[in-house]
């Protein structure tokens, strides 16, 4: 099994934390599992620290510089990597997602993030804050957008969503907006950049029935699984529940319709709403 990877201390002020900490832990020549006790957390929690897929939080900051004598450094540091473009309850799913190898995702209500166009993000957004003044709305669309950019890689991370019939049908932003946005998906599956599946209502009962889930794998550090609701996010990195949410996701797939099915019914779908737009 490969070690852990060299980080990059220049890259952002998380991977500087992240490298600190390693350097640190092991100079006092404690494991993760040892220095994650100290903490009440999991040595998996400490591994996602020093691989940069989740925020130090400032309670383990002190905490931290006390057990490894490293003075007031995670506590000054800290603040910069709290700063976040996203919302608080997501800030840190997002930059997790931004280090992803593998993303799979189930959106029962909405195109996922990942996949939105401009004008789809922005009456999203709008829908979420219609009172917000338009510089808040252009911001919120903005910072989507950016996640978007992951997909210019043309290798990772790898993006399987299984997408809800009731996403598409819904007209978020008006006619032309979802023609735009189902023609953007095509486009992604046709480059071969994403995997979608169309979960449609003749599927039934489902698995994922309360809620939305996204479960994403990284290089080297444990994988982590995200729920949100209206308002809220949780990431978990229990291995029991990522197991369980992994299975989840699986079964999600069996009922779906194939990537070729799912495509041709997007594509269909894009042109009706193309057609009804411009008859």
């Amino acid at each position: 099994m490969p070690g852990p990877k060299d980080l990059d201390p220049s890259s952002s002020p998380r991977a500087l934390l992240g490298a600190e900490l390693r350097h640190a832990r092991e100079k006092t020549g404690l494991s993760q599992e040892e220095l994650g006790q100290r903490l009440f957390v999991s040595g998996t929690f400490i591994s996602q620290l020093e691989a940069e897929t989740r925020r130090m939080q400032p309670e383990y900051a002190r905490v931290l510089d006390e057990v490894l004598g490293t003075e007031d450094f995670f506590r000054r540091n800290c603040s910069a990597v709290a700063k976040s473009r996203y919302p608080e309850h997501f800030a840190e799913a997002a930059e997790a997602e931004a280090v992803a190898t593998e993303i799979r995702q189930y959106a029962p209500t909405l195109i996922p993030g990942l996949l939105q166009t401009p004008a789809y993000a922005r009456a999203v957004n709008r829908a979420y804050e219609p009172t917000a003044p338009e510089e808040t709305i252009s911001e919120r669309t903005e910072a989507r957008m950016a996640r978007t950019r992951l997909l210019g890689d043309p290798t990772k991370p790898l993006l399987w969503a299984v997408i809800d019939e009731a996403a598409l049908r819904r007209k978020t932003g008006g006619r032309a907006v979802m023609a735009e946005a189902l023609h953007r998906i095509v486009d992604l599956a046709g480059q071969s950049r994403v995997i979608v599946q169309v979960l449609t209502f003749d599927a039934g009962a489902h698995t994922s029935m309360e809620g939305s889930l996204k479960l994403m794998d990284f290089e080297d550090a444990p994988p982590l699984v995200y729920f949100e609701g209206v308002g809220t996010g949780r990431l978990e990195d229990d291995p029991a529940t990522v197991t369980r949410m992994r299975f989840t996701f699986e079964l999600l797939t069996a009922p779906a319709l194939s990537p070729q099915k799912s495509l041709a019914l997007v594509q269909a779908l894009a042109q009706d709403y193309a057609h009804e737009e411009h008859p």
